[in-house]
């Protein structure tokens, strides 16, 4: 056991490589063989070595952080999408910075304000709604997730989402629902229109006729849920959609919260299906029949993306096919 504050030298002797050994295996891992690399390791625990973080930064002239920036932090959708992108960057040696993409008062928050200072190695972008000048004015490796911009050449890792709306509409269609209504998301978001064209597209090739109270305006929280509900509701009740597919969870929730408060039961009054698949969804009463998506695993490659990028390494293919999703079928959903 070494005594006293441990150094490199202290490590490379007991593992019997040399000083540029130890650090490589220390900051590229992938880059040695395994043997060695747990040799390396070995001696780290039996010194106590620590890496001098602001050393390594100074050389490496990297801050080893990682900027994400999230539409909404309040909205439990990302959580799973952080806790991968946080696990997979300390995993490489990189820390995670978190920030609210949203206006903050009456300014918007500028990328450059918390990354063109060196706080930052790279970006990952939760948010396709930032203005694509502002996004792209920077000399920062990017990566998009979950959203994407219109006619921008980023990296980005997504799921087909007119495809996850296809899913629900069958379903409901197999069960004899020919009313499907839609609450839609935030108008101009990327996820609405693909999920709204989704649903129209498998209506039409189902030869389900869209009645024009079966679109509901919504912004994908409970509120929204709730005021589709309450249009629904005011309809009469032999001419309402009998079934309803919502743009998220949470507004499919406030839409069978505030059904289930008026009387009705779901599915036995009306079938009802989420998008995303956030943690709640099985939880809840009845459980929510849903569209999955990889949460972690398009946190995961979109961590794993943008290290790669700001290493310089290839990423070719790293976005090339959208992630998967799959229809998940609980208690909210019933034959009509």
């Amino acid at each position: 056991m070494v005594t006293g504050k441990s150094t490199i030298l202290d490590v490379a002797r007991i593992a019997g490589v040399s000083t540029a050994t130890v650090s490589r295996a220390l900051a590229h891992p992938d880059r040695v063989q395994q043997a060695t690399r747990d040799r390396v390791m070995s001696a780290v625990r039996k010194t106590g070595y620590r890496v001098n973080p602001v050393a390594r930064n100074l050389r490496t002239q990297r801050t080893n952080v990682i900027l994400v920036l999230a539409p909404n932090l309040a909205n439990t959708f990302f959580s799973r999408i952080l806790s991968a992108v946080t696990e997979v960057a300390a995993s490489h040696g990189f820390g995670v910075l978190i920030a609210d993409s949203a206006p903050l008062g009456d300014h918007d928050l500028d990328v450059m304000d918390l990354s063109g200072d060196g706080r930052a190695d790279g970006i990952i972008l939760l948010d396709g709604a930032l203005d694509p000048l502002r996004v792209t004015n920077t000399d920062l490796p990017l990566v998009m997730a979950c959203e994407w911009i219109e006619d921008s050449t980023l990296p980005t890792i997504a799921i087909d989402n007119v495809q996850g709306a296809r899913l629900a509409v069958e379903h409901l269609s197999a069960l004899n629902h020919h009313r499907i209504a839609h609450i839609a998301g935030p108008v101009g978001n990327v996820l609405s229109t693909a999920r709204h064209d989704g649903w129209r597209s498998a209506m039409q090739a189902l030869d389900h006729r869209i009645e024009q109270n079966d679109y509901f305006a919504g912004d994908f929280t409970l509120g929204s849920g709730v005021s589709a509900a309450r249009q629904w509701l005011a309809q009469p009740a032999d001419q309402r959609a009998t079934a309803v597919f919502c743009a998220s969870d949470e507004c499919a929730m406030g839409f069978i919260g505030h059904v289930t408060r008026q009387g009705l039961r779901v599915p036995d009054d009306v079938s009802v299906v989420g998008f995303d698949d956030i943690d709640l969804s099985e939880h809840f009463l009845p459980s929510l029949t849903t569209i999955h998506q990889p949460r972690r695993r398009m946190g995961a490659r979109a961590a794993e993306t943008v290290i790669r990028l700001i290493r310089h390494e290839n990423t070719a293919g790293a976005d090339a096919a959208p992630l998967p999703v799959e229809l998940v079928v609980r208690g909210s959903t019933a034959r009509r």
